[in-house]
């Protein structure tokens, strides 16, 4: 059976992005295991059924991936937090998730985030394949998903997409979200294309819109699973542009307040 024929083990499925998914997903014909540490909170999509589970436990979640073709991994901690919160479900529960997939020879569809990239400046244009120079611990574990995925498809031959979503949100809110904002349509687009696609290895794609003001990010994977954004930030510019934080640290570099929590190594040259 085509691994598009199988069914696609959804993880995160309660959260906020794991919600728009799971509902846009199943309106497009997949048939979908949602799984999540909370119940999910809305009526079950048609073609999906829900079973609560926590990342941390490994055999729970390859009982989950069995059959499945695709899993698309966006539960887990998906804000910065300290260390001991971050570890159990984004770096323990990665790893389960990625045994499964090795096991089912299931391909990994992964919600990598702007933040491994964060701590460089705005002025910089980064490729897909620059440096990871991670923002916090939330960062961190985003980056070791994605060396993760480098090393499964190298040892074991699991593909991969990692999605460095920028800013997923309903509507931009403030001056960086011109730039960074995805909208749920684009997402869902994104994943969709990512879970369909004729591919093999390791792809990363810049997760964010159609938006004038992204400057940032560019030379991704996006031509190989067919997506290209199809929103804009652009009509909130008049409204947003301007409005910052006025945080030094965050105003400088591309992951924003992320990188001025904690941040403790003194003031910034030139500020």
């Amino acid at each position: 059976m085509s691994t598009h024929a199988k069914p696609i083990l959804l993880t995160g499925a309660s959260g906020k992005l794991g919600r728009v998914l799971a509902h846009d997903l199943a309106a497009r014909g997949m048939r979908l295991r949602l799984t999540d540490i909370a119940p999910f909170p809305d009526a079950l999509p048609p073609g999906a059924s829900f079973t609560a589970a926590d990342l941390n436990d490994g055999p729970a979640i390859l009982r989950l991936a069995e059959g499945c073709g695709s899993i698309v991994h966006f539960g887990g901690v998906s804000v910065e937090q300290p260390f001991e919160t971050v570890i159990g479900p984004n770096i323990r529960g990665l790893y389960h998730a990625y045994e499964a997939a090795r096991r089912e020879g299931a391909r990994m569809v992964f919600a990598s985030s702007n933040h491994v990239v964060g701590f460089h400046e705005r002025s910089e244009v980064l490729d897909a394949d620059c440096a990871l120079r991670p923002d916090g611990y939330y960062g961190l574990s985003k980056a070791y998903a994605e060396l993760t995925g480098r090393l499964y498809w190298d040892k074991h031959g699991v593909s991969s997409v990692f999605l460095r979503i920028g800013s997923c949100t309903p509507a931009p809110v403030d001056d960086r979200m011109l730039a960074t904002w995805l909208s749920y349509g684009d997402l869902s687009r994104a994943v969709a294309r990512s879970v369909l696609a004729d591919i093999r290895g390791c792809l990363v794609i810049w997760g964010a819109s159609r938006n004038a003001r992204m400057t940032w990010w560019r030379n991704d994977d996006r031509a190989a699973i067919g997506w290209a954004p199809q929103d804009s930030a652009d009509g909130w510019t008049a409204a947003l542009a301007g409005k910052t934080s006025g945080e030094p640290v965050a105003e400088r570099h591309q992951g924003g307040g992320y990188c001025a929590i904690g941040y403790s190594a003194g003031p910034l040259e030139g500020a």
